[in-house]
């Protein structure tokens, strides 16, 4: 193995035990012993004269230097990925690590079968599949793309909006049925299940003619989880605001039923978003165009 190889295939050991937190759960997804990434972490130390890690018992922390050095380390990786896409085919190019940060519900539904058929026609890409709707530190995940649900609050990132999202108010029939009139200053009085951080106590609605009104719910359950407020909803319990796409099928059956038909509630953008130095990888033009196909199905 030639020295320039063998420090990359340091590097790579690096990242890997800095996005893991974890030299055994590295080692695991490297295909090596604990031992042989403990040693690739502290010949890369020794090279470069400093301490990246700080290890006790029981964790690991980077040092003010390690967290430079991930930087640094991830840049290198990228353009070595770059430099051998430009000498080789297609198959050979479809290979290597794509990690991704994807919303909770479109992750584990529509995306998550979108990223199974990209790894049938790709089967030597490594997908690294975080669900997560708050907002994250792209840099300090190591993330290759992240899909987004409304705003992307890093100005690092190249931001491209998608498709934008439509939400209704729903709730049961039977929930429905203890409520005569079905109108904003009604459902207002009936148990609310929040969205955090997309709903609160005051969502603007927008009726077919643009008019606008505000409505201002009990709120009685509060959650950073979707399918937490649509066990909520579909239990009868709480009225919730829900993206169209989610609830269809129990609109269909009647599980669900659209509370106020005339009023929306503000659609949220849906945006994917990587690091400029990522953006020319082959495999991850690839995937987001897959995913970017998988999204627009929802329009």
């Amino acid at each position: 193995m030639s020295k320039s190889l063998d420090r990359l295939t340091l590097l790579e050991t690096f990242v890997r035990i800095a996005e893991r937190g974890s030299i055994s759960a590295a080692a695991r997804d490297l295909g090596l012993s604990q031992a042989s990434a403990s040693r690739q972490l502290s010949d890369l130390e020794d090279r470069l004269g400093i301490q990246l890690i700080t290890r006790t018992t029981h964790s690991l922390a980077l040092t003010s230097a390690g967290e430079v050095c991930l930087e640094k380390a991830r840049a290198q990786l990228v353009s070595w990925s770059l430099l051998v896409e430009t000498f080789a085919d297609e198959a050979e190019v479809m290979r290597g690590p794509v990690r991704v940060v994807a919303p909770v519900a479109l992750g584990q539904k529509l995306l998550s079968d979108a990223a199974a058929a990209f790894q049938i026609n790709f089967p030597d890409v490594q997908i690294d599949w975080i669900l997560e709707d708050g907002d994250i530190k792209f840099s300090e995940l190591g993330c290759d793309l992240w899909i987004k649900v409304g705003p992307v609050p890093d100005e690092t990132l190249i931001v491209k909006p998608v498709i934008s999202v439509k939400r209704i108010i729903v709730a049961s029939p039977r929930l429905l049925a203890k409520n005569a009139q079905h109108s904003p200053e009604s459902l207002a009085r009936l148990p609310f299940a929040a969205l955090a951080p997309f709903e609160g106590g005051h969502i603007p609605l927008t009726d077919r003619t643009g008019s606008k009104k505000a409505f201002k719910p009990a709120v009685s359950f509060t959650t950073n989880n979707i399918f937490a407020a649509h066990r909520s909803i579909l239990s009868g319990h709480s009225v919730a605001v829900m993206p169209e796409w989610l609830v269809h099928q129990d609109l269909a059956d009647g599980n669900l039923l659209n509370a106020l038909p005339d009023w929306r509630a503000p659609d949220l953008q849906v945006n994917i978003a990587y690091a400029p130095a990522n953006r020319q990888t082959a495999r991850l033009k690839k995937f987001v165009a897959e995913i970017t196909r998988s999204l627009e199905t929802l329009i």
